[in-house]
């Protein structure tokens, strides 16, 4: 039996007026690894999100079992998948085949993305016969699909990486660039409004080819994703746009993912974090639950219809944070003990 389509479970979302919880997860690199995310995925299934993302590695490098596990997501939990499909070494056939097998599979549910360069190679190229950009990847889709797939896209809250330059004058940017400016190691960094409003304008182009709701970059500031949103609805933009949540594990792999993707990240997370006694994993997820609960109900306050924790394959920090916030199973409980109480 076919899934549900993500945009209609949003929209539903919309109109009751509930947020919702979606999640991420990516392939496992051995058996005991798929076995093991197999059980995550069924004590996480209590949370009931809306659906989950599974990523697809570059050139379909694990597609048949980025599939597989969508599948099974589907028939042994009963998860709506959103199958990640990236344009990195992949020819036309490749994305037919995959989108073939989503189909057949009953999963409804595609997240078009250009996707990183393959290991060891510096710079994004396209691949003869492919596609040049997710762009190109989402117009493939609807012209050879309709309206079957949920299409989303990617959204870059301080601008895409790439056009994220060094700052050599603080005092010449204007007031929007400073919500935007990032503080890494070797100085500050901007994407400039020139540059911003490009990308600005190639996100419009991928939802007015069909995408269908945006997934952010993962983002550490509500404030930053409210002024996206804004820009976004300033050019036409009104598809849902729901916030990416990174769920924090270790202090080595956020100073490397944050810095990897350029990501604007408060002064006082890192702190504390370094603060944390070094190898303490407990010390460490408290200030990831704490500071991601905060985060969360800002987004939340500003509008988010929903949160999407990117997991990193693990469970307890955005367990943590939903029971922090009353949500997922947890929200069934407060209502309950509301009840109790009255």
């Amino acid at each position: 039996m076919p899934s549900e389509r993500a945009i209609d479970s949003i929209n539903k979302c919309a109109a009751a007026g509930q947020p919702f919880v979606s999640i991420e997860f990516f392939p496992p690199k051995t058996e005991k690894g798929v076995t093991n995310l197999m059980d995550r995925a069924g004590r996480m299934k209590k949370h009931d999100p809306l659906f989950v993302d599974m990523t697809w590695g570059a050139g379909g490098s694990t597609s048949e079992l980025t599939l597989d596990l969508c599948v099974r997501l589907l028939k042994e939990h009963g998860l709506e998948s959103n199958m990640h499909l990236t344009c990195t070494n992949m020819e036309a056939e490749k994305v037919d085949i995959a989108l073939a097998g989503a189909k057949e599979a009953g999963i409804r549910n595609i997240v078009a993305l250009r996707g990183d360069a393959p290991a060891g190679q510096e710079e994004w190229t396209a691949t003869e016969g492919g596609f040049t950009c997710a762009l190109d990847l989402i117009k493939y889709i609807r012209n050879a699909h309709g309206d079957l797939f949920s299409i989303s896209c990617s959204g870059y809250p301080e601008g895409h990486p790439n056009v994220i330059t060094k700052v050599e004058d603080e005092a010449s940017l204007s007031p929007s660039e400073k919500t935007r400016v990032i503080e890494m190691e070797d100085g500050l960094y901007v994407c400039k409004d020139e540059a911003y409003k490009t990308e600005m304008e190639y996100l419009k182009q991928k939802v007015d080819a069909g995408a269908d709701f945006i997934i952010t970059q993962m983002i550490f500031d509500a404030d930053l994703y409210k002024t996206f949103v804004a820009d976004c609805k300033a050019i036409g933009i009104n598809v849902p746009i729901l916030p990416g949540i990174m769920c924090i594990a270790n202090v080595g792999g956020f100073k490397r993912m944050t810095a990897f993707c350029k990501s604007r990240t408060p002064k006082s997370l890192g702190e504390k974090l370094d603060a944390a006694p070094e190898g303490d994993a407990e010390a460490v997820r408290a200030v990831a639950i704490d500071f991601c609960t905060e985060l969360c109900q800002g987004l939340l306050d500003n509008g988010a219809p929903g949160l999407h924790f990117y997991t990193l394959n693990l469970e307890k920090v955005t367990e943590g944070v939903l029971e922090k916030l009353k949500l997922g199973a947890y929200a069934e409980a407060a209502e309950g003990a509301a009840v109790a109480a009255n």
